[in-house]
């Protein structure tokens, strides 16, 4: 029945449909783009925020898979999704009763993965010395300021070096899903004009004058033919 109602829609009615979903996005990105400056704003806050949804999640996620091994007792891997579903249970415990804790041991570990990035993209730029050398050298040096500024500072930057990482990814997030909607209703727009304009004027128009002129063109030779044996036939004379 869905598909069937789907193609008994007029054009008029998927345009106006795809309009709309582009507008959703545009909405979902407009809702992204403002969580992520507030948390800009409110780095501690999102921060805090972060790691209360990241231990609820692991609480979430190890009650689901403790509760889908006990319903496959009799499966040879049953212990071992209950090991897993156990260690899910206690790192959310331990995130949500201590988030302050995790969070600076994340802040560590982010840290160390810049560092590490940074060394290897110098290294690797230096000895292969590819087309993106100057890049690959900015973004190495970037990554090692970065981990070296966050280590410096710690622990008192995991207060707030997480809440930012994520609002800015909210933020670009936002970003991108607001450009995508506002050039999908771009083009849905134009599709619409473009098939208004053929309504109002006529379909075909284009198509006549190029035939119209294509058959100009090609009776200008035999044209310019007739006048040429005219004037021989003249001279003949």
């Amino acid at each position: 029945m869905t598909g069937r109602s789907a193609r008994d829609r007029t054009p008029e009615q998927r345009s106006a449909e795809l309009g709309r979903g582009f507008g959703r996005l545009m909405a979902l990105g407009i809702v992204l783009v403002i969580a992520g400056a507030v948390g800009l704003a409110y780095a501690g806050l999102a921060t805090l925020t972060s790691m209360l949804l990241f231990g609820w999640l692991l609480l979430i996620g190890g009650a689901v898979g403790l509760l889908h091994a006990l319903q496959a007792r009799g499966s040879n891997f049953v212990w071992l999704a209950v090991i897993v579903a156990a260690l899910n249970l206690a790192a959310g415990v331990v995130v949500i009763v201590r988030p302050d804790v995790t969070a600076a041991a994340l802040t560590m570990f982010a840290a160390l993965l810049f560092l590490t990035g940074g060394v290897y993209r110098l290294v690797g730029g230096v000895v292969v010395r590819g087309p993106q050398f100057g890049w690959t050298l900015v973004q190495g040096v970037f990554d090692l300021l970065l981990g070296i500024l966050v280590l410096s500072n710690w622990p008192h930057s995991s207060r707030y070096v997480l809440g930012i990482f994520i609002s800015l990814a909210l933020l670009f997030d936002g970003l991108g899903l607001f450009a995508m909607g506002f050039g999908g209703r771009r083009i849905v727009g134009m599709v619409e004009e473009g098939r208004y304009d053929e309504a109002r004027h006529g379909p075909g128009r284009t198509g006549q004058g190029v035939a119209n002129g294509s058959e100009h063109a090609s009776a200008a030779p035999w044209s310019s033919l007739t006048k040429k044996q005219k004037r021989q036939n003249r001279s003949s004379e």
